[in-house]
């Protein structure tokens, strides 16, 4: 952000830098933008805050919000995740039914904006976002950029979304949520199975049997041999289809997993 000393009110301070097409300031550039030390700006904006002209959702970065969001307290998580993150000094990315709903897989859309982050960065609420945020080797995993309106979003690739959703089942919302959402994606056409199986060894086995077995069972693609010859042999031992439940029931031999419950995804 361009250095403005003392130029602008508090009141004026939000509607200022949205004009501008700024989408974020340090407490610092505000201090220098008001004419004040950086001590004071909390209470300089302190009423303009009251009124959802300003959002603090980490110590030291500022959001002005745009209008139609001021009602809400902040601007979507998908809009401010990127800033806040560079903020903090991690890297990052959109993913698990957060990244889904970006891919078009919206039947059940989440009611927390999950993020996979390379160090540990707290849970919290800004505006009406809950971010939940899990640590993981995110500068490994595959992402696209997505655009937003300040600039873009770092979100995990179809093949990730559902590998890491299968790996980590609660996160999920539960087998039956994720066996809709493999499906959904596979039907919007955003999944590339090469790079499923080529990812798939990076994860563990049970992550790639589960999506191959949702996606044979209930999607009729033809395309799955190369997945099934990655995991299948994986690992000697069959896994659960359902990780909540026992390892009983029938094995499908094709993807080495015990099928210990009927899944009943929507339609």
């Amino acid at each position: 952000m361009k250095r403005e000393l003392g130029v602008v009110k508090a009141a004026d301070s939000a509607d200022w830098l949205l004009s501008r097409g700024i989408a974020s300031a340090t407490t610092s550039d505000l201090a220098q933008m008001l004419g004040v030390d950086e001590d004071q700006v909390r209470r300089r904006l302190h009423s303009r805050v009251s009124r959802g002209e300003w959002v603090m959702p980490v110590r030291g970065l500022w959001i002005p919000i745009p209008p139609e969001y001021r009602t809400w307290g902040a601007p979507e998580g998908i809009e401010i995740i990127d800033v806040m993150m560079r903020h903090l000094g991690a890297s990052y990315y959109v993913g698990w039914l957060s990244a889904a709903q970006v891919h078009g897989a919206s039947h059940h859309a989440p009611q927390v904006f999950q993020v996979a982050v390379d160090k540990q960065v707290r849970n919290r609420i800004v505006g009406r976002t809950r971010f939940e945020f899990a640590q993981r080797d995110v500068d490994t995993i595959p992402v696209e950029l997505r655009p937003t309106r300040s600039g873009s979003v770092r979100v995990s690739t179809a093949a990730v979304t559902c590998l890491d959703l299968a790996s980590d089942v609660a996160r999920g919302g539960g087998i039956d949520n994720i066996a809709t959402v493999l499906i959904e994606l596979s039907d919007e056409g955003h999944l590339d199975v090469s790079e499923l199986s080529a990812l798939s060894t990076r994860f563990p086995a049970a992550a790639g049997r589960r999506v191959g077995y949702v996606l044979d069972r209930y999607t009729g693609r033809t395309d799955l041999e190369e997945l099934r010859a990655v995991v299948r042999n994986a690992t000697l031992t069959p896994s659960r289809l359902d990780p909540t439940r026992d390892a009983a029931g029938a094995i499908d031999w094709n993807w080495q997993v015990y099928v210990n419950r009927e899944l009943e995804p929507d339609s």
